[in-house]
Formats: structure tokens, C-alpha cells, sequence
């Protein structure tokens, strides 16, 4: 099996996902760990996606250039050079959301709390909100925490976020 990193950045539009799910279908891919973002007006796709033997690279990458959703597109495929088996530190032990007025440096910060504490970023989102909905900037983080390091690492996030005059939300999970 061949596993392919499938990356495409470009214009936002109704269906997009739609669209590019349905063609990597066709093709006999099966997609793995995926994500997706609308970004502005453009929108980021990656996903790694086992490719059945008789699909190349490059056929897959030009057959989604040919997408119409796709026109304007900036497409990539290329070859997995890293083990896609998710490995303890991949697994989800909490989740992390600190909201409140855009801090410079912010996320910078806390990824520093979490390398102190050994706490592996699995999944990372940020995001202004629009003034409708309060203008507020909004982080999201998925982490593997060690458990004998997890009291004091939750704490410090905690701490921080309240020096900043944010608001932190934790969710431990089973």
C-alpha cells in the first residue's frame, strides 16, 4: 500500500470537500487522518490517503486538477516518507480552548507550557471570530498529556490564561 499526503489550498466554496471526497473515492483512495479549514476566502484540504497500487502520484495529483470545484487551485501529492500508524503520543487526553481578546504571542506560549510539561500538540486550531460573534480569538488544542505531568501542565495553562485575562475550558478525556 502506498500512503500519499494530498494537499490542496485555494478558493472557498460550496462543495468543495464534496467534491474532492467524491473524486478520491472514484480513484479507490482511502483517506485517513484528514483536515479542513476555510481560511478567509480560501480554504486548506490535507489528508493521508492510501492509494490502491494501481494509482501513481501523479495521475492522482492531475485527475484532482481536472476537478471542477478545484479550478484555481494549488494541488499537491506526495509520497508519505513518515510511519502513518498513530503512535501513543497521537491519542487525545485532553482538550484545551482559551478564548478571550487576541493576545500577540499566545499560541506561541502555550506550546511552551506544553513542551515544559512533555505534552505532544496531536491537533492545534485558532481563530478570530467575527465581531457579530463577539471578535473574540479563539484556540483550540488537542493534546496527549503524560498522566504524572497532566495536573501541573493544566494548571500552568490555566494560570497563564488567567494572567491574560482569557478564559480557559479543559476537557479531560477517558
Amino acid at each position: 500500500m502506498q500512503v500519499a499526503l494530498v494537499s490542496i489550498l485555494g478558493p472557498d466554496r460550496v462543495g468543495l470537500v464534496s467534491a474532492i471526497a467524491d473524486h478520491l473515492f472514484s480513484a479507490g483512495v482511502n483517506l485517513r487522518d484528514t483536515t479542513f479549514a476555510a481560511l478567509g476566502q480560501g480554504a486548506e484540504f490535507t489528508s493521508l490517503c492510501e492509494l490502491p497500487e494501481s494509482l501513481g502520484l501523479d495521475e492522482l495529483e492531475q485527475g484532482l486538477a481536472a476537478v471542477e470545484a478545484l479550478a484555481g487551485a494549488q494541488i499537491r501529492v506526495v509520497s508519505y516518507a513518515f510511519d502513518h500508524k498513530a503512535g501513543p503520543m497521537d491519542l487525545i487526553t485532553h482538550r484545551i480552548e482559551v478564548s478571550g481578546g487576541d493576545q500577540l504571542g499566545l499560541i506561541a506560549r502555550l506550546a511552551e507550557i506544553f513542551a515544559q510539561y512533555g505534552a505532544n500538540i496531536v491537533r492545534l486550531d485558532a481563530q478570530k471570530l467575527p465581531d457579530s460573534e463577539g471578535g473574540r480569538y479563539v484556540t483550540r488544542f488537542a493534546l496527549w498529556v503524560p498522566a504524572a505531568q497532566a495536573e501541573k501542565c493544566l494548571a500552568a495553562v490555566t494560570n497563564t490564561a488567567g494572567e491574560l485575562r482569557l478564559v480557559s475550558r479543559i476537557e479531560t478525556l477517558g
